[in-house]
């Protein structure tokens, strides 16, 4: 049963969806409120508020601002159930269905992503983002979902508010961008931006707050004379005036250097038409400019050429009454629909899942590109992850072929760059570029207006350089290609010369014996030593006449785990930042007990010495029990410094079957656990079963054991332990 707070909130929800939706299936939406409210009933907000009202909050926003299904609404009420309750993904199919399920999942994977910026996450943001582009709606959810909670950001702690600003300015606001939500991406700039300089976000409020009496009566002086016009035509339409975001004003003032007395054009009239003619926006434009003087080179017609992200509008600046500058914008209604709500607007249109629009579809050719020919290397994955976020935040340039065509590129491109996007071929053998007429080098910048003729010759081929400044993604992953390719005929060439020169020598050295003579001569693996050998920098004959050197002994399991303890306790004791005493830091002699190892987490004691300082044990110690009936007087209580809020690390064993998926479910396992953090990964396998440990951040033993519970439900654990080494 419902109390009357929630019946209301229940009520408004379905007044919404009365209001916006052309039909849904009320059902639905009753059942996924009724499930996410008992399954969020004992959680609070940082406000205090019960944890039920942000997952409302968002299905209101996805109801109200981008208004899209039924499906995308019960989405909403349910986005967080798997993250933060024991619903498992299972448990959504069953009750709702599997669209739902994969929608919510979704949604969890994208903030657990975005959250954790280690490389190891590649090939999560190929399989997020593959899956995100076919349906809008995980993507529309999650967008509702970070509005949300900048909205209340004023309840977490400053260092917080900060993180999730500056994630929300480097991930959603590009984000928004590229999939057409100018409403939502506006109103995220606006709150990071207070948060991220709440001095210069106040001192605009302020301004345009004091400003806008006077504003307001511009704006309809300024309007009266077009309106007065667009009456004459009988044009059916709504015009509006407005002021420039918070954020837009103030980039202004930076990147033009300006005082915000001396931006003039702080507002903008938009005129939405209601036509499907487009050449009626191009009359209006006509009428605007014999009342008022349009100001040279501020005209942008986003009609003619769309932006990547299918916004189309015209933009022109005019001097208006008192000499001030205004933009007018000049857009038809749908038009106005796709600017505001991008990609929901073109499921409108489309009546379509899956994002139809140009920009888009070129996002999942990148995605797959990117990430397919990607090397399994730490470095190359960072590589990645950088090329990701750079392609979200790059502005666009519009250059032409000497034919006139039209293409867009990122801002910052080169020749090169154009010339990958013409065809792979004519990348490949791009030898020189001519822009307006001039031959320029390839690395030159382009920009928007250029008119770009390249230079082909069959003899050319990708210089490694290259990859140094082309921007493009598809520029990047041609060349890293190429290069690929390459080093591979030298692999191969060197084989060939190896194979060929053991015959001479009429000499047998297997895979092992030839693998420690290449490590010895300090390369990192066969395939360099092979392109060294086809590069003819070492002596093939006298190096494969070496003998390996005899063998060391082969290090003890028992020993491998004791070095390993050893060096992830001392880390875990070092980053904590040592141990306390009344308080304050143990800054005497002092050192840890081999007995019992204690580790950050432990219940310790410590024990005075002669000669060693303090020795530290863990309380259960049995030692320390014994020293404790001789030498009462010299046990002295000792504490790892407070770690309410803070971490510390925690080291898990985990014994399993070794099968496809295995390491990316315990990673999913551990990291949609109140976000914890995965410092080191160290898996071994041996036929069919892996083991090691994996260093995570933990607040307290009861995050730690929590962990240890989830991770053994996982279908194919043996065993899951914290990692202790007790003698």
């Amino acid at each position: 049963m419902f109390t009357t707070r929630y019946q209301r909130m229940y009520d408004n929800l379905i007044e919404v969806c009365k209001k916006n939706l052309v039909n849904f299936d009320e059902k639905l939406i009753r059942k996924a409120f009724d499930f996410a409210l008992e399954a969020h009933k004992k959680d609070l907000r940082a406000s205090g508020e019960p944890y039920f009202d942000h997952p409302y909050e968002v299905a209101m926003i996805i109801a109200k601002e981008i208004p899209l299904d039924d499906v995308s609404i019960a989405s909403a009420l349910l986005h967080d159930v798997l993250e933060d309750t024991e619903i498992t993904y299972e448990m959504l199919v069953k009750e709702f269905n599997q669209t739902i399920a994969d929608i919510v999942d979704g949604v969890t994977k994208i903030g657990g992503v975005i959250r954790d910026h280690d490389a190891s996450q590649a090939e999560n943001y190929r399989k997020l983002l593959l899956s995100m582009v076919n349906d809008i709606r995980v993507i529309l959810v999650k967008f509702a979902d970070r509005l949300h909670n900048m909205r209340t950001l004023e309840f977490l702690s400053r260092e917080k508010q900060i993180r999730i600003a500056k994630e929300t300015m480097q991930i959603y606001v590009p984000f928004a961008h590229r999939f057409g939500l100018a409403q939502i991406r506006w109103e995220l700039e606006d709150l990071a931006f207070k948060y991220l300089d709440p001095e210069a976000y106040e001192d605009i409020r302020k301004k345009l707050k004091a400003t806008r009496r006077e504003r307001e009566a511009y704006i309809k002086k300024t309007i009266a004379p077009i309106k007065q016009k667009l009456d004459q035509e009988k044009l059916k339409y709504e015009i509006e005036g407005r002021p420039k975001h918070f954020y837009s004003i103030y980039r202004k003032m930076i990147t033009r250097g300006k005082a915000f007395e001396e931006i003039y054009d702080l507002f903008a009239i938009r005129i939405i038409l209601d036509t499907e003619n487009i050449y009626e926006c191009y009359n209006v434009l006509g009428m605007i400019t014999q009342i008022y003087r349009p100001v040279p080179d501020r005209l942008h017609d986003y009609i003619a050429i769309p932006k990547s992200n299918n916004y189309q509008s015209i933009h022109t600046t005019v001097v208006g009454p008192e000499g001030k500058m205004v933009e007018i914008q000049i857009r038809t209604r749908r038009m106005h629909e796709i600017a505001e709500k991008g990609v929901a607007a073109h499921w409108k249109y489309k009546n379509s899942y899956k994002p139809s629009n140009k920009q888009i579809e070129e996002l999942v050719d990148w995605i797959r590109e990117i990430f397919e020919n990607a090397s399994n290397k730490e470095e190359a994955n960072k590589e990645i992850i950088k090329d990701f976020k750079y392609y979200l935040q790059q502005d666009e340039i519009f250059v032409f072929t000497p034919k006139g065509d039209i293409r867009v590129l990122p801002k910052g491109a080169t020749p090169i760059d154009f010339a990958f996007q013409i065809h792979t071929k004519v990348g490949f053998h791009c030898i020189g570029a001519k822009v307006n007429g001039k031959i320029v080098p390839l690395d030159t910048k382009l920009n928007s207006g250029d008119q770009v003729e390249i230079l082909t010759s069959k003899n050319q081929t990708p210089n490694k350089s290259w990859e140094k400044f082309v921007i493009t993604s598809k520029a990047k992953q041609e060349i890293r290609k190429w290069i690929k390719q390459e080093e591979n005929k030298k692999v191969e060439e060197g084989k060939a010369l190896v194979a060929k020169a053991l015959k001479k020598l009429k000499i047998h050295i297997n895979n092992d014996d030839l693998l420690k003579l290449v490590q010895k001569a300090k390369f990192e693996n066969l395939n360099e030593f092979y392109k060294a050998v086809a590069a003819g920098t070492i002596d093939i004959q006298e190096f494969l006449t070496q003998k390996p050197e005899t063998e060391k002994p082969q290090t003890t399991k028992e020993e491998v785990e004791k070095l390993e303890f050893e060096k992830f306790a001392d880390n875990a004791r070092e980053q904590i930042g040592g141990v306390l005493i009344a308080g304050d830091k143990l800054d005497v002699l002092h050192n840890y007990a081999k007995c019992c190892n204690p580790i950050p987490g432990d219940e310790i004691l410590g024990f005075i010495t002669r000669g060693e300082g303090v020795k530290i044990h863990r309380k259960n110690c049995k030692n320390l029990e014994r020293l404790m009936k001789v030498h009462e007087g010299r046990i002295i209580d000792v504490a790892w410094p407070n770690t309410d809020g803070n971490y510390f690390i925690a080291a898990i064993k985990i014994v399993g079957e070794d099968r496809p998926g295995m390491l990316s479910e315990i990673s999913q396992t551990i990291v949609n656990y109140q976000n914890t953090n995965i410092k080191s990964v160290n898996f071994q396998t041996h036929r069919s079963i892996f083991y090691g440990t994996i260093s995570i951040n933990v607040k307290n033993l009861d995050h730690l054991n929590h962990i240890i519970e989830r991770l053994k439900k996982i279908n194919g654990i043996e065993t899951v332990e914290r990692f202790e080494l007790l003698n």
